[in-house]
């Protein structure tokens, strides 16, 4: 499956990816706190690495790895801090799968192959001040003017705007259109006049990660830009990034809990007190085993997901949506929990700004809240029961 010269199976680049994790992105992180961004020679080592293109197909410069694969490797890299992720997971999952499922011909050659090789930053712009969750609300317009349409609006939470090349702004072509109805994708190149993002506000955590609302104003887009050419269909190719997306969370929520896990262990061991390492005594080591319990269902049920979502991929069946819901749900919710006893075991060490549970503390309660907050994913599998009768 994987096109690159270096790596001969999955095996070893999965064993690749956990060396890059282990011995230049763990270490940089102090670094990556304190200059709010990714360090660019880290960026270029996920480029060299293939990581932008790990969702794309072989024939678009990608290393066309099945979901279950980019599960393994988002567990092994987000070991390291979620925001090293977020400087491509737009790009492979929003972004790209959205193009790759509905773009035209024309849009995937020009597209794909700069996003695989990570010359490309992809950033999805859906949300917008009174759209989240509830995307039918979605008010930025596209009218048609010629062979251009203009685009007028504000979005949200827009992650990596500052950082993307290209962004697929979801638009209502369709005048008085309401809910899903008349709401179409383009392609909108960074740099276009009247496209503008906006300075990133300071966040609780992913410090690093820039997140920042987009101003559209009078923006002239070719009519070739609208995905796949076809009006209306901006919202069907949002929904396939997005189960893709939620998939990846619930992997990084696993990866995240094996850290915190990891430090947890190390200073249970090393801590004394009452003349013993504190891991002796039962209450703490009560913490450490739910917090593994919880860690390894998370991983079990990721993985099934996943290997579902490739059935999904390869028989043309619909995505198991309950299920990647669920996924999300669970992850989320358990990585906080892993989050909260790995502080408690740590004591005040685990409240300090120096210490790396600290930031992971504040970075994992974003899980519970983006690609749809816990109580979406708790209302979208409970509709999914019920209907099932």
């Amino acid at each position: 499956m994987l096109s690159s010269a270096r790596f001969n199976d999955f095996e070893t680049y999965l064993a690749a990816i956990q060396r890059f994790t282990d011995d230049e992105l763990i270490p940089a992180e102090p670094r990556l706190e304190a200059e709010d961004c990714v360090p660019e020679e880290l960026v270029q080592r996920m480029r060299d690495l293939g990581l932008f293109g790990i969702s794309i197909p072989e024939e678009y410069g990608g290393l066309a790895c099945t979901q279950e694969e980019q599960v393994l490797l988002t567990m092994a890299f987000t070991r390291a801090s979620a925001v090293y992720r977020s400087r491509f997971s737009t790009t492979i999952g929003l972004t790209s799968q959205a193009i790759l499922d509905f773009a035209t011909t024309e849009q995937k050659q020009q597209w794909l192959p700069l996003m695989a090789s990570g010359a490309v930053t992809g950033a999805f712009a859906l949300t917008e001040p009174d759209a989240g969750t509830d995307a039918g609300s979605l008010k930025t317009t596209a009218v048609r003017d010629g062979d251009h349409y203009v685009l007028n609006g504000m979005k949200r939470y827009i992650t990596n705007a500052p950082e993307a090349e290209l962004f697929l702004v979801m638009a209502r072509t369709e005048a008085g259109s309401t809910g899903s109805r008349g709401v179409s994708a383009f392609l909108v190149e960074a740099g276009t006049p009247g496209i503008e993002p906006l300075p990133a506000p300071p966040m609780l955590g992913l410090r690093g990660a820039h997140s920042t609302e987009i101003k559209i104003e009078n923006c002239r887009v070719p009519a070739e830009n609208l995905v796949g050419g076809v009006e209306g269909r901006g919202l069907g190719a949002a929904l396939r990034g997005i189960n893709s997306a939620r998939t990846h969370v619930a992997a990084t929520c696993v990866g995240q809990a094996i850290r915190l896990i990891a430090e947890a262990v190390a200073h249970a061991r090393k801590r004394e007190q009452f003349g013993q390492p504190i891991g002796e005594f039962q209450l703490v080591q009560g913490l450490l085993a739910e917090m593994q319990a919880d860690m390894l269902a998370a991983k079990a049920l990721v993985l099934d997901v996943a290997r579902a979502f490739d059935r999904s991929t390869e028989t043309g069946s619909p995505l198991p949506f309950p299920d990647i819901a669920a996924a999300q749900y669970f992850g989320s919710e358990m990585v906080c929990r892993v989050a909260d006893r790995a502080v408690q075991i740590l004591g005040g060490a685990g409240y300090v700004e120096d210490n790396p549970v600290t930031r992971m503390y504040r970075d994992v309660r974003l899980f519970r809240l983006f690609e749809g907050t816990s109580q979406i994913q708790q209302q979208q599998i409970a509709k999914a029961m019920l209907r099932a009768g």
